[in-house]
C-alpha cells in the first residue's frame, strides 16, 4: 500500500484542463478561476494496491481506501463511511425495478453525508500546516467540519444563513464552533467565507471551492461498489445542490473501473428542488448555467449559483443521465414515505431523492435499471419542523382510562 498523497499528479482545472502542482493550499485554477479535481496516477496506484489488500483490509470506514484519499495521515475520532446499504423491497416493486437501495448516509458521526468531506480537508488543512478552518453551510458541511475537528483538536469558524435549522446550529455550538449566522442567503455566507479565508489565511473547507471535499465525497461509490459485489448499479439518485456530491460520486465509480475493480458505471439522475434547480435547466438547456432563486424548504440543496455546477453537469452528461426536479410539496411528502417504505428518515433534502425517483418513473425515464441506489444524505432529525409539516401531530387523550372507550370503544 502506498499514501494517497504520493499518487496526486496534480490539480486538474475542470474548465481549462490546467494542472496545478498541489504543493500548496490551492483551491480554485490561477489561470481561469476554475474549479479543480485533485489527479491521481491510478496506473501506480493500480501497482501498489492489490484488490486482495482491499478485501483483507478490517477498517470499516472510508479510510479502507486510503490509497485512493490525496493525504497522509487519518483523522481520529468517530469512524466515517461504511454505511448500510438497505433493501426497500416496497419500492422496487413500486417502481418495477429489480431493487431499490437506499444508502443510509445519516449513520454517519454527525448524522450527513458531509462527514466524508470533512474527515479530508480536515487532514488536508492540518498537513498544510493549518489548525483553524472556515466554512459557509446551510448547517450540514459545518457540523460534520465541527463534530470531526472537536477531537481533533481543530478550532472552526462557521457562517451560516440565519434561516438555517436549529437543530443543525444546536450541532455546530454542542462541539465548539465558532458560529456566525448571516443576514442573507447561503451564497452569501458563501462570498462571506471566502472573503475571510483571503484576508486572514484561513484554510477554506468550502464544496465547490476546495477541491480536496470532492475526495472524500467519491468514497461513498467504492462502498457501494464493494457492498454490491464489486459491481455498480445501474442507476444511482443523488439529491443535487452545488453540484459538488454528484461529482464525487461519478469520480469515484470512475476510479473503481479505471483501477479494474468494477466494469460497468451507472447512470446518475440529478434531483433538485424547483426553485434550485441550475442545474436541472442547464441540462435540459443549452448547458449555460444561471442563477436562480434557490427557494426551498430543502435546506442542504438551497442555492442560488451552484459553486460545482459544471463538474455536476459533466459527471451526468458523462454518465448517460438526466436530471429531474420536484417540488418542496413533493419533497415534504417523500419523508414520510421513505421512513414506511424502507425505514429511514430523511431530511428534506435528502428524502428529495425518492421525490426524484417518483418522478422519473412517472416519466417513463428509468430506463429497465434494474438496481438503483438512493443516496440519502441526511437523517430527519436534522430539521424535524419540516418532518412534522407533513407527519402532523399527535392525538391527545386525557390520562383517565374512560378515555380509551371514548377513543377506541367499548
Amino acid at each position: 500500500m502506498i499514501p494517497g498523497k504520493e499518487a496526486i499528479r496534480g490539480l486538474r482545472c475542470l474548465r481549462c484542463g490546467a494542472v496545478t502542482a498541489p504543493t500548496l493550499v490551492v483551491y480554485l485554477c490561477e489561470k481561469c478561476g476554475g474549479n479543480q479535481e485533485v489527479e491521481l496516477d491510478l496506473a501506480l496506484v493500480r501497482d501498489t494496491w492489490p484488490r486482495e489488500e482491499l478485501d483483507a483490509e478490517e477498517d470499516q470506514s472510508m479510510w479502507r481506501y486510503a490509497p485512493l484519499l490525496p493525504v497522509e495521515s487519518r483523522l481520529d475520532g468517530p469512524p466515517v463511511g461504511m454505511t448500510p446499504l438497505i433493501a426497500a423491497p416496497l419500492l422496487a416493486r413500486r417502481f418495477g425495478v429489480g431493487a431499490v437501495l437506499v444508502k443510509d448516509d445519516g449513520r454517519n458521526p454527525s448524522a450527513s453525508f458531509k462527514d466524508r468531506a470533512s474527515a479530508i480537508a480536515l487532514v488536508h488543512a492540518r498537513e498544510a500546516g493549518h489548525d483553524l478552518v472556515v466554512a459557509a453551510s446551510t448547517g450540514n458541511a459545518a457540523a460534520a467540519t465541527a463534530v470531526l475537528a472537536a477531537p481533533a483538536k481543530m478550532k472552526v469558524r462557521i457562517f451560516v444563513p440565519r434561516t438555517a435549522p436549529r437543530a443543525k446550529i444546536a450541532q455546530l455550538l454542542t462541539f465548539g464552533a465558532e458560529v456566525f449566522a448571516v443576514d442573507g442567503t447561503y451564497d452569501q455566507a458563501f462570498e462571506l467565507s471566502i472573503a475571510a479565508t483571503r484576508r486572514y489565511g484561513w484554510y477554506n473547507r468550502n464544496t465547490g471551492f476546495n477541491p480536496f471535499t470532492r475526495e472524500g465525497k467519491k468514497t461513498v461509490s467504492f462502498e457501494i461498489c464493494e457492498q454490491l459485489g464489486m459491481r455498480a448499479p445501474d442507476l444511482v439518485v443523488v439529491p443535487v445542490g452545488d453540484g459538488n456530491i454528484i461529482s464525487g460520486v461519478w469520480k469515484g465509480f470512475v476510479e473503481f473501473q479505471r483501477l479494474g475493480l468494477i466494469e460497468s458505471l451507472p447512470r446518475l439522475l440529478a434531483v433538485q428542488a424547483a426553485g434550485s434547480a441550475a442545474v436541472a435547466a442547464a441540462l435540459a438547456g443549452d448547458g449555460v448555467l444561471r442563477p436562480v432563486s434557490g427557494e426551498t424548504i430543502a435546506d442542504s440543496i438551497s442555492v442560488s449559483m451552484p459553486r460545482d455546477g459544471e463538474a455536476a453537469l459533466k459527471a451526468v452528461r458523462d454518465s448517460g443521465g438526466y436530471a429531474v426536479t420536484v417540488t418542496d410539496d413533493e419533497i415534504l411528502a417523500a419523508i414520510p414515505d421513505l421512513a414506511r417504505s424502507s425505514g429511514v428518515f430523511a431530511e428534506p433534502a435528502a428524502a428529495a431523492g425518492l421525490a426524484g425517483l417518483a418522478r422519473a418513473h412517472a416519466e417513463g425515464r428509468l430506463g429497465g435499471a434494474r438496481v438503483v441506489v438512493m443516496l440519502v444524505t441526511g437523517h430527519g432529525l436534522k430539521d424535524v419542523s419540516a418532518a412534522m409539516r407533513t407527519a402532523g401531530e399527535p392525538r391527545s387523550i386525557s390520562p383517565d382510562a374512560a378515555a380509551l372507550e371514548q377513543v377506541f370503544g367499548a
